[in-house]
């Protein structure tokens, strides 16, 4: 088994990476639906974040108010630290069972939006950064999402810096490019992968050059 860490900052495309890493055959952990998964109505998790940030981040039929919880925590650094000593705990646990259930030649894919800023590197066997350049992620989270700038910068700001992510990058994809370039991109890291997933079986593979 190979373990790769995917992490980017927000509105560089990581989910369209993760997505085509999908069609090539990876298993895919995705911690940001496992955070949904573990703070769901009913769940221990949920009733933590209602004790620690009130009602309020509920919706009227019980359920996380995420963009209100949202617009609380990534404008402070410490409650957002709460939110995140809640949720972290309940993620890792479940990506353990998940990656646990894979087979043993498998490449498994754990896409981490926080994995720079909480130091998961070493948790990997190698770490994939999707990378954009600041008016690119601006442009997408404006235009794609529909979150006005100063979310959006808000947001950027609350994540590690680019440099950052970069240090800690094994093989780099930048997505400053037309989706078509991208998904060559794409093949060649999964390629890559597969040859690193083949080298872990027997003698280690030597490294390559970043993307």
């Amino acid at each position: 088994m190979l373990k790769v860490g995917l992490t980017g900052g927000i509105g560089a495309g990581k989910s369209e990476v993760s997505r085509l890493l999908v069609e090539h055959g990876a298993v895919l952990i995705d911690a940001d639906r496992i955070a949904r998964e573990v703070v769901a109505p009913g769940t221990p998790g949920l009733a933590a974040v209602v004790e620690a940030f009130g009602e309020d981040v509920l919706t009227e039929d019980g359920s996380l108010d995420r963009p209100k919880l949202g617009s609380i925590v990534f404008t402070d650094p410490d409650r957002l630290a709460v939110l995140n000593s809640i949720v972290h705990p309940l993620v890792g646990a479940r990506s353990r069972e998940l990656e646990e259930a894979a087979t043993e030649d498998a490449v498994v894919v754990h896409d981490v939006p926080l994995l720079t800023e909480n130091g998961l590197a070493p948790l990997y066997d190698v770490v994939v950064v999707v990378d954009a350049g600041p008016d690119t992620q601006l442009d997408r989270l404006v235009r794609l999402r529909g979150m006005t700038e100063e979310d959006a910068r808000a947001r950027m700001a609350a994540q590690a810096t680019r440099d950052k992510r970069l240090e800690i990058a094994d093989i780099v994809i930048d997505n400053d490019v037309p989706l078509e370039e991208l998904q060559r991109r794409v093949k060649d890291v999964w390629d890559e992968l597969v040859r690193r997933a083949q080298g872990a079986q027997g003698s280690p593979p030597p490294p390559s050059p970043q993307e």
